[in-house]
């Protein structure tokens, strides 16, 4: 017999690779076949709900490091609750319509203008449906866990039906209305669009002062003096109808030459610097107030420019006086609906200058800039011409700027419930904290909600109107209309007239003749997905309204958060979530936004097929998700290298339980060493701590606790000492059984700990583990932390026990460099010590040499007695020798008795007894 074979070295047919591309696909597809969706929501059946909402990404290309970091957290969350307590369904959404998909078909070489709205609308639907199968199947890659044969998708007829409601429901209580004000417009687009819509990206514009002349000064102003303006946008002054001043600022006639103008006291300095006013003179100080009413005539055109007062000028920038175009302006308009002032918008829906501005007509209002600068120096108005790069609002999908432009639009009014959802957001618990602060100042400033668009993919808005051009909404053709979509989906809107969409016999008196027409504009996809709280938290009954969670990027809070807030309130009174957690963006590893010009993006598939879907679930944990994230290769592999640690425990301690029975060779508490029990009661703490993490949403505090517990505790201390007697000691001595009992405890712990986090990983390991249950452990309980009476006693002798341990490390490694000693087990240890570490040594009942991992160990005296060659701290003194004697073959350790057992001449005394009473 060879004595290594006496060894109890670790047996276990859990691979030490990953090999996760590889193995993960196997796994789920053993997921797929216990349908361990279902069989989770039927264990957890009767529990108390726990609802994450999902909000719906966009069913357009292929996901990226952000969707995984978003499915991936919610997944941590959902998975953590199925195991405590909860039932956790999960339902996945995908949000369908809008623009980038009737661009992608575009792209595609669809022709839109040769097939009707119906026909394109039933591409658009195709290929939304394409994209949803293909994300589907790229989160379920990731590990997500949901009902993915049940999804919810915002194109479904059961959803646009129940989004009807929301919309009837809102317009019932009055809170929809048509109306014709300025909105974020995309002439790239050809569409309204909503502030959620709009981001925010560098242009280069003119900057322009000009002159208006006045005609009228009501007795106050000379005739000819003119009142400066400033502006960045030349293309809206064709439609200038007013002069804006504020009643209670100060305004300074000046005299320049032979020329005079008006411009506010406190910019006075600014404006004469900027258009080059060398020398000029003051002659007169009025208060805003006293300019109302005066009239100037518009530099381009035969009228006037009438100087109004309004609460929104400011002396921030400009001159103080302020062009005024109700129909390129939010401030314009309600300031000039005050006045009884036109609604002037000659812009069409390309972006292009119509016959409403003399002159113009025909150009792109971009390309009108210079020509309306130029006809302004003509005319001798124009003061000052520069050009400067400021943050301008664009299109977000498109990238292409925006305009203001005053359209007939249908609204959501904001001011008719605005306290409510202000109450609502204070009612909600916000994490982090400062969301609350953010989505209340965002509610507090909106304006009214333009939900209407100009654009065929989408749900339409279901209004008709009467021969008279009454609009029409009522509960009966609201409900109506629910039944249509929910029968044939909204694409009956486009394919049947409106008398064929109205209930029978429908008559108003507004249409005489019974002729009726249809509204032909759609909703804003934030609608659509704003409703789903009604379409499937209220309409599905294993769901429930509120939801306990939705967590999304930290943008959502102008898109979805709002978006389901405000329809919320306006259908419930209530927020549709009890708590809203944010995240941040992921970027490279420099701190960059990813695109492809700069080449930095990864993608999630790429990561998975090269490291596996465990390790990217691992990188989502180890960062502070909260703030923007970085991912890289280096920080993968980084992240790479915890997870080996993590495996080759696990793998360790699997090892090392092949012949352990819990139900017969498991040791109780009070039987166990100290260290044993140092080792449970750090154990527990961890499992507590986990768990209180799981419940607060650190899962980078998870990241490193386990990482700590598994490198530090267990591999370094408990794991490392322990092979002396796992490996040497015989199968059922006390002390083997005792760390055993330990270690199974602890595999059987962190396996569902890190189940949420490395469902893979925890699954293939689950198979292993002697003694457990069940097909999954997807389908167990999350560990119960046990406290124990002695436990304070224990830390701290032990504690204070590890940090001796420290300095023996650092004494050896020391003798080691000087060539004193090859392995620790060559050496032995002499202590001189301080009363107190003496007192420790003398109450540990463990072997030392052991623990230390060395041959011999002693204490040879007080610290007072140790020589000048030791290793000195403040406590200990510690010399480091060649222990005296032979190297046993089967253990290693160096001692003076191996040989003494004739029938083992290379074993020492304790190898020679357990082979003799273990191999005979």
């Amino acid at each position: 017999m060879e004595y290594k074979d006496t060894l109890r070295m670790p047996k276990t047919e859990f691979p030490m690779r990953g090999n996760l591309p590889n193995r993960e696909p196997q796994i789920q597809a053993n997921w797929e076949e216990l349908n361990i969706y279902q069989k989770v929501q039927e264990h957890t059946k009767g529990r108390p709900l726990f609802v994450l909402h999902d909000g719906p990404p966009y069913a357009n290309g292929d996901i990226h490091m952000g969707h995984a970091l978003n499915k991936v957290l919610k997944d941590f969350i959902v998975r953590y609750k199925s195991m405590s307590g909860f039932q956790a369904p999960y339902v996945p959404g995908w949000d369908t319509h809008g623009l980038p998909i009737e661009q992608a078909l575009t792209k595609k070489g669809v022709k839109r203008k040769e097939m009707s709205v119906a026909e394109f609308r039933e591409l658009c639907e195709e290929y939304a449906l394409g994209q949803v199968e293909s994300q589907k199947e790229q989160f379920k890659r990731v590990g997500v866990r949901g009902d993915w044969e049940n999804p919810y998708i915002t194109l479904k007829p059961e959803y646009e039906a129940e989004q009807i409601r929301v919309f009837g429901e809102m317009a019932k209580k009055g809170y929809i209305y048509k109306g014709k004000k300025p909105v974020y417009w995309s002439p790239t687009s050809e569409s309204a669009l909503a502030e959620a819509e709009i981001e925010y990206h560098d242009k280069k514009s003119p900057s322009i002062y000009v002159g208006f002349s006045v005609v009228d000064g009501k007795g106050l102003l000379e005739e000819g003096t003119q009142i400066v303006i400033w502006t960045t946008t030349p293309w809206t002054i064709p439609a200038n109808l007013a002069i804006a001043v504020h009643a209670s600022l100060d305004y300074v006639i000046v005299q320049t030459e032979d020329k005079k103008y008006v411009v506010a006291k406190d910019l006075l300095e600014s404006v004469a610097k900027e258009v080059g006013w060398e020398e000029y003179s003051v002659v007169q100080t009025v208060r805003g107030a006293e300019l109302e009413y005066v009239k100037a005539k518009h530099p381009l055109y035969d009228r006037e420019s009438l100087v109004i007062l309004g609460d929104h000028v400011t002396t921030e920038t400009g001159t103080g006086c302020v062009h005024t175009a109700p129909g390129h302006g939010e401030d314009d308009f309600l300031v000039g609906k005050q006045y009884g002032l036109d609604v002037l918008c000659p812009v069409d829906d390309k972006g292009v200058m119509t016959e409403e501005a003399p002159g113009f007509e025909g150009l792109f209002y971009d390309q009108a800039n210079k020509p309306i600068t130029e006809k302004l120096e003509e005319a001798g108005a124009l003061l000052k011409l520069s050009f400067f790069t400021h943050s301008y609002p664009h299109d977000w999908r498109t990238k292409k700027p925006i305009i203001f432009r005053a359209t007939a639009q249908w609204f959501a009014s904001i001011d008719k419930f605005r306290e409510e959802l202000l109450t609502a957001v204070k009612e909600t618990n916000w994490i982090p904290a400062w969301g609350e602060t953010r989505l209340f100042n965002m509610v507090r400033d909106r304006g009214d909600w333009c939900i209407s668009r100009q654009r065929a993919w989408g749900v339409p808005i279901p209004v008709f109107y009467a021969e008279n051009g009454e609009e029409i909404i009522t509960d009966e053709t609201i409900n109506h209309v629910i039944q249509l979509f929910k029968e044939h989906g909204s694409n009956v809107w486009f394919q049947r007239d409106a008398n064929d969409l109205l209930p029978e016999g429908f008559t108003h008196e507004g249409s005489p003749n019974g002729v009726f027409t249809k509204e032909q504009d759609i909703m804003d996809v934030w609608f659509d997905s704003g409703s789903s709280h009604q379409a499937v938290l209220e309409a599905r009954e294993e769901l429930q309204r509120p939801a306990d969670l939705y967590l999304e990027g930290s943008d959502q809070y102008r898109g979805w958060f709002n978006s389901s807030l405000t329809t919320g309130v306006a259908v419930t009174g209530k927020a549709p979530y009890k708590a809203v957690l944010s995240h941040g963006f992921a970027l490279d590893g420099q701190g960059r936004k990813m695109s492809k010009s700069l080449g930095n993006v990864m993608v999630p598939n790429k990561v998975i097929q090269q490291l596996g879907a465990d390790i990217l679930r691992l990188w989502v944990s180890s960062v502070d998700y909260q703030s923007d994230v970085r991912v890289s290769d280096a920080i993968l592999k980084q992240v790479a290298e915890v997870y080996r640690k993590i495996r080759n425990t696990l793998r360790f301690l699997l090892g090392n339980l092949h012949d352990f029975a819990p139900e017969t060779n498991r040791v109780e508490y009070n039987r166990l060493r100290e260290v044993d029990q140092f080792m449970m009661i750090k154990l527990n703490k961890l499992i507590a701590d986990v768990k209180k993490a799981y419940e607060q949403y650190e899962f980078a505090t998870i990241y490193h606790l386990i990482n700590n517990f598994c490198t530090v505790e267990l591999s370094s201390f408990y794991m490392d000492f322990g092979k002396d007697i796992l490996y040497i000691e015989g199968e059922d001595h006390p002390e083997r059984r005792a760390m055993q009992t330990v270690m199974y405890d602890t595999l059987l712990a962190l396996t569902k700990l890190l189940s949420p986090i490395l469902p893979h990983t925890a699954d293939e390991v689950w198979v292993f583990i002697p003694g457990v249950e069940g097909e999954s452990v997807q389908l167990t309980s999350m560990p119960e932390s046990e406290t124990f009476n002695n436990a304070e006693q224990i830390v701290v002798k032990w504690e204070k026990f590890l940090s001796l341990r420290d300095q023996v490390l650092k004494a050896l490694e020391e003798a080691r460099n000087e060539k004193v000693i090859g392995k620790s087990l060559e050496a032995k240890l002499t202590l001189y010590v301080s009363n107190e570490t003496g007192e420790l040594i003398e109450s540990i009942e463990e072997s030392l040499k052991q623990l230390f991992i060395v041959s011999a160990f002693e204490v040879a005296g007080t610290l007072e007695d140790s020589p000048a060659s030791a290793t000195t701290f403040e406590n200990v003194a510690i010399v480091v020798s060649q222990a005296e004697g032979e190297k046993c073959e089967r253990c290693w350790t160096v001692s003076t008795d191996v040989g003494e057992a004739e029938a083992h001449p290379t074993l020492c005394v304790r190898c020679a007894d357990v082979v003799e009473t273990y191999y005979k």
